[in-house]
């Protein structure tokens, strides 16, 4: 990411010994080969679907307004910067108020709130935590309490960088600790990356992680986010055989000025200033206007992969010039509503849910694993939408709640209460029908009717889908 507001004047001694210097170090030398590990894998999984198309985005503490977000147009929203102490701790988040305000917010508009961790220079505490078990553990529970005590949804990791090798491994060792331990407790773990040659990222840390926004910018001063470095990016990613769900795609919101090293503006400015949104250059800078916006999100779609990502709202422009509307525009051409966590799930309501083969979802009165093979809809067949908070919901039949079983088993009507595998995300489809995404990050099939229903799949179509009714 970025750099915080504090390390920016810090930046801006560096542009002077920058003028005494001939040589540039560019952050990505440090990590680049010859495409390192691209022929080791290929990507085996399904495209993700214009329905379940994240859209995430960062909105950062030194700047942006809670109010003026475009809720309506995101699944997820990350605040920035959270650091850590070298024991393990964290430091006080700066202007807390916001990030407070930012999660009822996001809330009140079913997308999800996570904390980013790190940063551009706030994750140099990482390499001391990294490498003692203890200290992953203890910064592991740490975060854990943090993300409950503020009922955010989640934790993303941006450490800016680990070395390749020991501490490499080391990183995906906590990074494993993390996740789990979120998962546990109903939430997401992520990672931010950069866009090509990162040899620290283990991987390993595909299948720990709910996914990974990728930095595709800062490439260099000028041009520094291109339509061929999204190429790129994508195909460094595909070669290392990370799943097509957990690719996201980043764009900037916000330009680089050739003249000096590091120096930005906010995509708002330069249009302020005389820049076009229609245009990648503007004087001295370089930004993706709105058709390369379209361009890359039409990419996304083409490669199927899991969203884009955005470095960050506040650098983005209002009404007809917004990128953000750009980027839903194409969700929308696509077939694909945002949020796919919205649309207001009936809370209170009973209902039913047919599925594809037009038979009934049964809770089997919790005596067996449940089927969907009922031709019509009794007492068994209603469940009623509870609020689980977090801006998910539970399912209840006859006093038993539906679980997820974790996606281990087939699922069932059977718990008392509820806990994290009895919650799900309730994701509204372009033509209307509903889809449940468990804990585990999968979604519940009907199995057409042929066998016990389960929470396995990865994506969701005709299966995973139910038409609700009364």
């Amino acid at each position: 990411m970025k750099l915080n507001f504090n390390s920016y004047l810090l930046a801006g001694v560096c542009a002077v010994l920058f003028a005494l210097s001939s040589c540039k170090k560019d952050n990505r030398a440090d990590f680049a080969s010859a495409n390192e590990a691209a022929s080791k894998n290929n990507q085996t999984t399904h495209a993700v679907t214009a329905a379940t198309f994240k859209v995430v985005a960062y909105l950062p503490s030194w700047e942006g307004d809670v109010n003026s977000v475009q809720y309506s147009k995101l699944t997820h929203i990350i605040y920035a910067f959270l650091t850590p102490k070298t024991n393990g701790g964290l430091n006080a988040l700066d202007n807390a108020s916001k990030f407070t305000s930012m999660i009822s917010a996001a809330h009140n508009n079913n997308v999800k709130a996570l904390i980013a961790v790190g940063g551009g220079g706030g994750g140099d505490a990482f390499h001391t935590i990294v490498a003692n078990a203890g200290l992953r553990t203890t910064f592991v529970n740490n975060m854990v309490n943090y993300v409950n005590q503020n009922n955010a949804d989640g934790v993303d990791i941006d450490w800016e960088f680990p070395a390749a090798g020991t501490e490499a491994n080391n990183f995906l060792l906590m990074m494993q600790e993390l996740a789990t331990a979120m998962h546990n407790n109903g939430k997401v773990c992520t990672a931010a990356v950069i866009s090509n040659g990162a040899t620290y990222v283990v991987s390993g840390l595909f299948s720990a992680l709910d996914w990974l926004n990728i930095m595709d910018y800062d490439d260099n001063n000028f041009q520094h986010s291109t339509y061929q470095s999204a190429v790129d990016c994508l195909n460094y990613w595909s070669g290392r055989g990370l799943p097509l769900e957990k690719t996201v795609l980043g764009v900037p919101f916000y330009a680089r000025d050739n003249r000096v090293d590091y120096g930005t503006l906010n995509y708002n400015d330069v249009l302020a200033q005389g820049g076009s949104p229609n245009s990648d250059t503007f004087q001295n800078y370089g930004y993706n206007g709105i058709p390369t916006i379209k361009n890359k999100t039409n990419l996304a779609f083409d490669r199927g992969i899991g969203g884009m990502m955005i470095w960050e709202l506040a650098g983005d422009a209002t009404g007809a010039n917004s990128l953000l509307s750009a980027i839903n525009q194409i969700i929308v051409a696509h077939g694909g509503t945002t949020p796919p966590t919205g649309s207001n799930p009936p809370i209170g309501t009973v209902i039913s849910l047919k599925g594809f083969n037009n038979a009934y979802v049964s809770g089997e009165n919790g005596t067996t694993a449940m089927t969907c093979t009922r031709t019509t809809a009794g007492d068994t067949e209603h469940f009623t939408v509870i609020d689980a908070g977090g801006g998910k919901i539970s399912l209840r039949s006859k006093g038993k709640f539906v679980s997820s079983e974790n996606g281990t088993q087939a699922i069932t009507c059977t718990r008392t209460t509820a806990s994290d595998w009895e919650k799900f995300d309730w994701i509204t489809t372009a033509d209307g029908k509903v889809t449940l995404r468990g804990n585990n990050g999968l979604f519940i099939s009907s199995e057409n009717g042929t066998k016990a229903m389960t929470c396995t799949r990865t994506t969701a179509s005709g299966w995973e889908s139910f038409t609700v009714g009364q």
